[in-house]
């Protein structure tokens, strides 16, 4: 297997008449972007994968980030949010409780 973990974020755009909102306008490039410089950063860019994704139907809770192969998903996430993820989900292995959507 050549990454170990894919992360999803959302970064769909909706019109911004629609009363969902969407997590492109939360910020969630923004957070891809920030996620892809901390693997980087942390030498993990060649185990784990950042995508950009379209609608993951959590758009009140976005920008929402899904983690492969675990099934975890993250809500609200904010670019500052991002060491946190790295380090405790993908180094340790441990879900960052405060930001996981059920």
């Amino acid at each position: 297997m050549r990454f170990r973990h894919h992360l999803f974020v959302c970064e769909n755009q909706r019109d911004a008449s629609d009363p969902r909102g969407c997590c492109a306008a939360r910020g969630g490039e923004a957070v891809r972007a920030a996620l892809k410089a901390e693997l980087k950063k942390r030498g993990l860019a060649g185990t784990a994968r950042a995508n950009a994704a379209g609608c993951l139907d959590a758009c009140a809770d976005g920008p929402v980030i899904v983690v492969y192969p675990e099934g975890v998903w993250y809500g609200r996430v904010r670019p500052e949010d991002v060491p946190e993820i790295v380090e405790s989900h993908l180094v340790r292995g441990q879900v960052v409780e405060r930001l996981r959507l059920r």
